[in-house]
């Protein structure tokens, strides 16, 4: 198959196949064994200089060991993006069908009567996202530092967005269990950036500006969900605040308004959203297991170390 010529941007280096006998995909892998971020050649703006990234040692094993090599790791990238593909589709058919009964009222035209929070079907009950679900806010866990090897991962924005890396901070593991996140438990972020995930990156610790979300009496994707409903509504107040960190308050978990059907109508549409929760949470523990995998194999596949 042939490719069109194109023009790259001075910040972009090529690695075209033909400087080297190494396939583009083993290259690619070789560059992520590297800190590129960390290559900084001291300019104004951070950058990495051409001849410092060329100068990069790399070991260079026959074409077919290098084949199998990214074919090993390719499958294992192949599967994680499989699974994100699976949960995007998951996450719009969740919300599509959430829409349609909690927003739209769809199957419940013939039954809408006035109520103080608008029209609604008969027998629904209107509340305030507050009173549906406990926010807890984390903690300033920069006085939580660990005394041994013992720690917890800082829970941060960037970790909603990332999952835990080596730059992720740490903190003492002896915190009130309140403030220890575990897998499946929903976080939002309600100062800077902000937004509602479904964490899936291990045992952690709950910063400041971050609220754990949890319920003794409805079920995750319910308030899950209607978090989502208000993101953009949300993201629209804080952007409007004259400060930096751009939030909200807690009277805007008051003002954002939900029904709660009854509880034969709750029951029926509980099993079909518990089943897309926990697809989508069996998935996104899958990938972190499967990133583990190929993080692990990557260094000592490229180093020899384990032989194919």
């Amino acid at each position: 198959m042939g490719f069109n010529p194109m023009r790259l941007a001075s910040s972009l280096f090529p690695l075209p196949n033909s400087a080297s006998n190494q396939t583009s995909t083993k290259s690619y892998y070789e560059i992520l064994t590297y800190d590129i971020n960390g290559m900084d050649s001291g300019s104004a703006i951070p950058s990495t200089s051409r001849d410092d990234f060329y100068r990069l040692p790399v070991k260079v094993p026959p074409l077919p060991t290098q084949r199998r090599i990214a074919e090993i790791l390719g499958r294992l990238d192949d599967k994680i993006e499989v699974n994100r593909r699976i949960n995007r589709t998951l996450e719009a058919m969740a919300q599509a069908l959430f829409q349609h009964h909690f927003v739209e009222f769809g199957p419940y035209q013939a039954e809408l009567v006035e109520s103080e929070g608008g029209v609604i079907p008969r027998g629904w009950e209107v509340k305030s996202l507050d009173e549906i679900a406990d926010f807890l806010n984390g903690l300033a866990l920069q006085k939580y530092p660990p005394k041994d090897d013992e720690y917890l991962p800082v829970i941060k924005i960037v970790e909603m967005r990332r999952g835990v890396t080596e730059a992720t901070g740490r903190a003492s593991p002896n915190l009130p269990s309140p403030y220890i996140v575990e897998d499946g438990d929903v976080l939002f972020s309600w100062s800077g950036s902000l937004l509602v995930s479904i964490w899936a990156h291990g045992r952690g610790a709950l910063n400041q500006h971050l609220f754990k979300v949890t319920s003794s009496n409805y079920p995750k994707w319910f308030y899950y969900q209607w978090i989502q409903h208000y993101l953009s509504e949300f993201q629209a107040i804080a952007a409007g605040k004259a400060t930096t960190m751009g939030h909200i308050q807690r009277y805007h978990l008051s003002d954002a308004k939900v029904v709660v059907p009854p509880e034969d109508t709750f029951e029926v549409l509980d099993r079909s959203m518990n089943t897309w929760l926990n697809l989508f949470i069996n998935n996104e523990l899958e990938n972190r297991k499967l990133t583990e995998i190929r993080d692990y194999l990557l260094p000592r596949l490229l180093s020899g170390e384990i032989a194919v």
